[in-house]
């Protein structure tokens, strides 16, 4: 999709494109088009140019400057104003760093005032605007998608859920309202495609928001749009978005199982982080005091189901770092109340994420850097790398940290069938790859890392030269075939950490559960987290660095989850290879967690409980 018109609305940073041009590259066509809403103060005078003042407007219509009462003029010159200002600091949202904490939010503070004032203008004067500026509803449709969009972004810059559902309240409002209901009666194919893109961003939010029966409305009232734009206009862009629905569908049909109702309809589950679902540290358990402050979230898996620049291991790992959204004031009903920037919860409520598909080398670092840099003190970085393996290219009498190969970075050469076009000098190392090396100056600070590829075990080749708490979860590096064929809809480990109930009744070639089965599968689940958490606690020869990050209650499920999946795979008939297994640095003491005879029994009784007790061994002294 890059250059097209469906490219980069999802705002993430890609190669060197700055986040906010790729918004404007697929939303704001009004940065293309001058001050269009002024100039369409009447239908007469929609000839001139856009950067005609408010007094040769007066004086080009029927009437002349002295016909409009001062008071209409002042009210028309204000609006006027605001419209500008508000464009101007829109615009200049990509300028700003893609990275850093700080630089950015008092540019978003200025840009939230001015579209606050001009919301509430035009809601008081709609009358005077309607009559003296010719104001069209599809215009107030853009002001408050362009609001949408500054929430959207807002959450992308902060991880704060809140203010999705602040984005979620305008793009809502403007579809409730019908604001761009009379854009398909004009002969303008540039307004058609701003509701086009309305709708893919509506859609964006609506994912995140887990509003899937939601994102099916809109993707249905999307294709009708796209049909008759296609139809009406000559238009070049309609393989573009068609592409759009295509990967919007496939995303949505992901998850490999799906609960059912007892009138068979779906049922949404939820994977964020809810009150409950994280079980308790014991009393008196001396465990790290480290918060987990910063994520980077990397996807570059070939052949992943994606819409846009969003895979749908990215999705998840996000959705497994956030807690569930909660809405700060803004309701559709109440649509001109916007919420401030600042009012944000005391607490930081998520750990601060950058979501970087296919970068750079150069990029990624560039990024790791500024995270190791404004990491808060007793805090840790984590960074989770979703992308195929990079295979170490002949011998070596020394096998250092970059001997191993890694996970591929982006690159300007063609990728063939999943596979990197060889190098002419096999001799070489791969200059577009992440080493485990690479990572070693970030270990100065305590560092968790999550590797899902092919490659995953270069990363067990780790040295804590810095004595920092360090982790790394690594993926299987070869699955059985029956899993290799869903490895489109997202890794099965990755599936593990996110929803470990989906991941383990994937694996059991289950493709639906019973809504009544699903809750009490969850709920035995719960139990199985809790005593996890004692094995991990109480082991007497677990390394510490695992303690160190068990008290922050993100890292301490992801510990869980991990451990879990390791421990249900072992016992899993078509899992025989150790290369399908899960592996960590530094190494978990076997006997205490995912060999534990416990954890075995659990996994026994749920396979039980699903119907699914054949696919496992019921000696677990079999599985080894």
């Amino acid at each position: 999709m890059r250059g097209s018109a469906a490219a980069g609305f999802l705002g993430y940073p890609q190669r060197n494109i700055q986040m906010f041009a790729l918004m404007d590259s697929m939303w704001s066509s009004t940065v293309r088009d001058g001050a269009i809403l002024m100039s369409q103060w009447t239908a007469q005078w929609s000839s001139l140019s856009p950067g005609a003042t408010v007094d040769q407007l007066v004086m080009t219509g029927a009437e002349t400057e002295d016909d409009i009462p001062l008071g209409e003029r002042k009210t028309v010159t204000d609006f006027c104003y605001l419209l500008d200002k508000s464009k101007q600091l829109f615009n200049g949202l990509r300028d700003l760093p893609q990275y850093g904490h700080k630089q950015w939010q008092s540019y978003f503070g200025r840009t939230f005032d001015v579209y606050t004032k001009l919301w509430k203008f035009q809601q008081q004067h709609r009358q005077v605007l309607d009559s003296r500026y010719g104001l069209k509803r599809w215009q107030i449709g853009e002001v408050a998608s362009k609001i949408g969009q500054l929430y959207y972004h807002y959450y992308l810059r902060t991880s704060e859920t809140s203010y999705l559902n602040e984005a979620f309240s305008f793009y809502s409002a403007i579809r409730q309202r019908s604001y761009y209901f009379q854009v398909n009666k004009e002969d303008r194919p540039e307004l058609v495609v701003k509701k086009l893109r309305y709708y893919a961003r509506y859609i964006v939010v609506c994912l995140l928001l887990n509003k899937m029966d939601l994102v099916k409305v809109l993707v249905k009232e999307l294709s009708e749009e796209i049909e008759d734009y296609t139809q009406r206009f000559n238009t070049e862009d309609q393989l573009e978005w068609n592409l759009v629905l295509q990967e919007v569908a496939a995303f949505v049909e992901a998850d490999p199982v799906v609960v059912l109702n007892d009138n068979n309809s779906v049922v949404v589950t939820n994977n964020r982080l809810q009150e409950g679902s994280v079980p308790p540290l014991e009393q008196g358990m001396v465990v790290g005091q480290l918060v987990l402050a910063d994520a980077l979230i990397i996807g570059n898996c070939n052949n992943q189901v994606k819409f846009s620049e969003l895979t749908i291991d990215m999705f998840r790992m996000l959705q497994a770092l956030e807690r569930e959204p909660v809405n700060l004031a803004t309701q559709p009903s109440k649509q001109g109340t916007l919420v401030s920037p600042n009012e944000k919860p005391a607490k930081r409520e998520n750990p601060h994420k950058y979501l970087l598909y296919k970068p750079t080398f150069s990029q990624l670092f560039t990024f790791l850097s500024a995270s190791f840099k404004e990491l808060p003190a007793n805090s840790a970085l984590l960074v989770y790398l979703s992308a195929t393996g990079v295979f170490p290219t002949g011998n070596s009498d020394y096998e250092g940290p970059y001997d191993f190969g890694g996970v591929l970075t982006n690159t300007n050469r063609d990728v063939v069938n999943g596979e990197t076009v060889q190098k002419k000098n096999q001799a070489q190392k791969e200059m577009h790859c992440l080493h485990p090396g690479d990572l070693f100056p970030f270990t100065r600070k305590p560092l968790f890392v999550i590797v899902d590829s092919s490659n995953s075990t270069a990363y067990k080749h780790f040295t804590n030269l810095f004595g920092q708490p360090l982790v790394c979860l690594l993926s299987p590096t070869v699955y059985p075939k029956s899993v290799q064929d869903q490895s489109q809809r997202g890794s099965l480990f990755t599936l593990f950490l996110y929803s470990p109930l989906l991941a383990f009744s994937s694996v059991c070639g289950l493709d639906s559960v019973q809504r009544g089965l699903w809750e009490r599968a969850q709920e035995f689940l719960r139990k199985v987290y809790r005593d996890i958490g004692q094995m991990i606690t109480r082991s007497r020869t677990i390394d510490q660095a695992f303690l160190q990050f068990f008290g922050d209650e993100f890292l301490r499920l992801l510990l869980i989850r991990f451990v879990f999946c390791s421990a249900a795979l072992r016992l899993h008939k078509v899992f025989r290879e150790s290369q399908s297994f899960p592996e960590s640095y530094p190494e978990l003491p076997k006997q205490d967690t995912v060999e534990s005879s416990l954890l075995q029994k659990h996994i026994l009784e749920l396979a039980t409980m699903l119907d699914v007790q054949s696919l496992f061994w019921d000696d677990p002294l079999e599985a080894y």
